[in-house]
């Protein structure tokens, strides 16, 4: 146990030395980082939420919303089943409640509209693994020639399901695009998603650009009658008034089936115009969007046509000529910065459904550095206490240790900031809670050296017999910790992650330097001093 090889003394030199300069950085001002060469790491340690201030959104889903939006698009396909080939009849097809409902005029037509309306029912897939499907809808058909479908339990459940794990993943690439570091995007519950953005000192904008469903559509413009009178009488079938966001407000009269949505957008890019030096938005379509945009231009030269977004008018130019380009350009009342906001949703898509702030909590910077500041003192403390009882309590033993656990302290700070994690204030705890794990396996090693010693071994071989008797122990205890820490990654969420992060990372350096580097240290001194008789 004390022969070490030259490979491996190199070996556990060098890992101590990578930890050691990946920790470097962070007592570095990013001046100083900056002057370094390339090769120089110059990654800093992470500071979550707790530690350097940000913003803190917990978001709901709008079964509502969702509910109404699903809703719609059903009477739609319902519309277009009916009106295929050899047309049904029918009256009275719209939302009703949480349902869609039709009323079938000919009943003896009524079986064939049952085997066209079917399939609407929408088998969904419950896992990746396949299984049984369940219904999103059901249908019931009564003698009267009434159908109507509404939500199953199991089929709503699993569409909300989805529309958080989709939102998820959208809310996700637009802090991409938006450029904050290190965001926390997890689900809570059945239908919440929490946001976590340290550093973020704009709150305000993070939660429009994460809470703007973004659901970009393009309509014609009606021209039947003018947007004055559909809104004091009843607009023509097939339209709907929408409004801009101008102040006053300036109604549009639009074909309510939109010719192209925000899903055949393929980018989406701030530009300024040529003319006016404004911000704008361009876009470009996918190539059926760009085939179906370039058809709709070439029919409808003189005509204006609106763009919409999340139900609000942004624009409305008149088509002068037919683009056949696939691209097209956003105007408004921008700034920079909004016109930066609308291209990011544009490129990250829309949100499945409205999302509702349920708590927000705005923590700043000055809490953070106290929080820093806090955890840095208890930290020293915690540190100073151990390697003083060390040193009182095994002599030069102790002082090995310390040698030891200033190692490990540098290899946990090294591995978090090569890996980017994020520390928070319950993972300072988790460090600190690491430093008296640290000595604890010396101190069981150094036990068991006591009792062989006393046991009448000779120097060397006491010193042996300890390390190789308590390695059982401490692997045992380790272990059963580190399935404690997994469990805490997995179950928990934000801070409780972190705490078993650096748990868990402090439990590898702390098994490494206990059986490596105090060993290391004391086969050195064995072999420097040649010790007769042991004193520990």
């Amino acid at each position: 146990m004390l022969y070490f090889a030259r490979w491996k003394i190199t070996l556990i030199v060098l890992v101590i030395l990578a930890g050691a300069i990946s920790t470097l950085p962070n007592f570095l001002s990013q001046a100083t980082l900056d002057a370094l060469p390339d090769w120089f790491p110059k990654r800093q340690i992470v500071l979550g939420l707790d530690l350097q201030g940000g913003a803190y959104l917990l978001y709901e889903v709008d079964r509502t919303d969702y509910i109404q939006k699903r809703l719609k698009t059903l009477e739609g396909d319902i519309r277009h089943r009916l009106r295929e080939d050899q047309r049904i009849g029918y009256t009275g097809l719209g939302v009703q409640g949480q349902g869609v409902q039709v009323r079938i005029r000919d009943l003896s037509r009524l079986e064939d509209a049952r085997t066209r309306l079917a399939d609407l029912v929408n088998p969904l897939v419950t896992s990746v693994f396949g299984g049984q499907a369940v219904d999103e809808f059901q249908i019931d058909v009564a003698d009267d020639g009434l159908i109507r479908f509404s939500f199953t339990d199991a089929g709503l459940t699993q569409r909300i399901n989805s529309v958080v794990q989709q939102s998820i993943e959208t809310i996700r690439l637009r802090l991409d695009e938006f450029g904050t570091t290190e965001p926390s995007i997890q689900r809570q519950g059945d239908d919440r998603i929490l946001v976590e953005a340290p550093g973020e000192g704009d709150p305000e904008r993070l939660k429009d650009l994460v809470g703007q469903t973004a659901q970009l559509t393009f309509h014609m413009v009606d021209q039947s009658m003018s947007p004055q009178q559909a809104v004091s009488s009843r607009p023509p079938a097939g339209t709907v008034v929408l409004y801009s966001a101008d102040d006053p407000p300036v109604p549009y009269l639009l074909d309510e089936a939109p010719l192209l949505s925000g899903e055949d957008l393929t980018d989406a890019q701030v530009a300024f115009d040529s003319r006016t030096n404004e911000p704008v938005v361009n876009f470009r379509f996918n190539t059926s969007g760009a085939r179906t945009f370039s058809v709709v231009t070439q029919r409808n030269v003189g005509r204006p046509f609106a763009i919409v977004l999340d139900n609000e008018v942004v624009s409305a130019p008149v088509i002068r000529e037919p683009i056949t380009g696939g691209s097209g350009q956003i105007s408004g009342n921008f700034t920079v910065e909004s016109a930066n906001d609308l291209a990011v949703l544009l490129r990250a898509g829309a949100l499945p459904a409205k999302l509702t702030v349920v708590e927000e909590r705005s923590i700043g910077p000055g809490l953070g550095q106290d929080s820093v500041d806090a955890g840095r003192l208890a930290s020293f403390i915690g540190a100073a206490l151990v390697v003083v009882f060390m040193i009182l309590a095994y002599g030069r033993f102790g002082l090995i240790a310390d040698l030891a656990l200033c190692a490990n302290v540098l290899m946990i700070f090294g591995a978090l900031t090569f890996l980017q994690a994020t520390l928070t204030l319950p993972g300072i705890a988790g460090i600190v809670l690491t430093i008296g794990m640290a000595v604890d396996a010396n101190v069981l090693i150094f036990e068991r050296i006591r009792e062989e010693a006393r046991a009448g071994r000779s120097a060397i071989s006491a010193i042996d017999a300890g390390y190789s008797r308590a390695l059982g122990t401490i692997l045992d205890a380790n272990i059963t910790t580190l399935i404690a820490a997994l469990i805490l990654f997995q179950l928990g969420s934000g801070p409780i992650r972190g705490f078993a992060v650096t748990l868990a990372i402090g439990i590898f350096t702390t098994v490494f330097s206990a059986f490596t580097v105090s060993r290391l240290l004391v086969a050195l001194w064995v072999r420097w001093k040649r010790p007769s008789h042991l004193t520990i």
